[in-house]
């Protein structure tokens, strides 16, 4: 789920009877009726229906019209409803573990016998991070970018993944979240290796060659931002020892 898909999930659960509900249909295991989950709190099957139908627009249960037990000879197929498969996670400001758990499994799937741990670590984050501006590049068939369109672009994006990117002027891009925190603050020059080889990536995968991903290490903040591309772009940088992406 998105941020905001999340924590309107989060919102609907506060509630003890739809909570109770949702706990009762996920512990089940199978199909449950409108019937079944009205006994389970204590209310009518109508009120139960409406909570249900609640938990679905969610995205927490699904439904559908299913037989159950004996076959029925008279009336309508009941409605049943299941849990959704949602994983539902509300961090802020936003974190995005799943992604540096995705890139270190990825470089030990990966390490041979001619690269360090690290190098393999970099070089899977630079591949992921391709990948997600290729498919956005994919998606909005933006054609040749400018600077500014590519960080419009860049920043929308950036936004999705929990950066928090902010404009301080029109040529840059600071990023004021570093949705790998704590992590970034136990092992920042790997960390923000990682970090700035990823965001390196989706401006490649972007197409957005005017553009690039800077170490530029500010309290409170992620270590990278972006820029307008110097003449003859640069090979990307390691961070310098001791940097961090502090405590975003």
């Amino acid at each position: 789920m998105t941020s905001a898909s999340a924590i309107g999930a989060v919102a609907v659960l506060d509630d003890d009877l739809r909570r109770g509900m949702y706990w009762y249909i996920r512990r089940a295991r199978r199909p449950v009726t409108r019937d079944e989950a009205a006994a389970e709190v204590g209310i009518s099957r109508k009120l139960a229906a409406f909570h249900l139908d609640k938990l679905v627009d969610a995205g927490l249960l699904r439904a559908r019209y299913e037989a159950v037990g004996a076959p029925r000879r008279v009336g309508r197929t009941p409605k049943v409803y299941e849990p959704a498969e949602t994983d539902v996670r509300v961090s802020i400001p936003e974190r995005r573990y799943e992604v540096l758990a995705e890139i270190l499994m990825g470089a030990i799937l990966a390490e041979g016998a001619d690269e360090t741990a690290r190098d393999v670590a970099v070089r899977v984050a630079a591949e992921l991070g391709t990948a997600l501006g290729a498919a956005e590049r994919d998606l909005r068939k933006p054609g040749r970018l400018g600077p500014e369109r590519a960080l419009t672009l860049l920043q929308a994006l950036l936004s999705d993944q929990g950066f928090e990117p902010g404009r301080p002027t029109p040529s840059c891009i600071r990023l004021h979240n570093c949705p790998f925190h704590p992590l970034a603050a136990s092992a920042p020059e790997l960390v923000c290796a990682l970090n700035h080889a990823y965001l390196s990536g989706v401006v490649d995968g972007l197409g957005a060659n005017t553009v690039e991903a800077v170490l530029a290490p500010a309290p409170g903040e992620c270590c990278v931002e972006l820029r307008p591309a110097a003449d003859g772009r640069p090979d990307h940088p390691s961070p310098a020892p001791g940097s961090s992406a502090a405590s975003a």
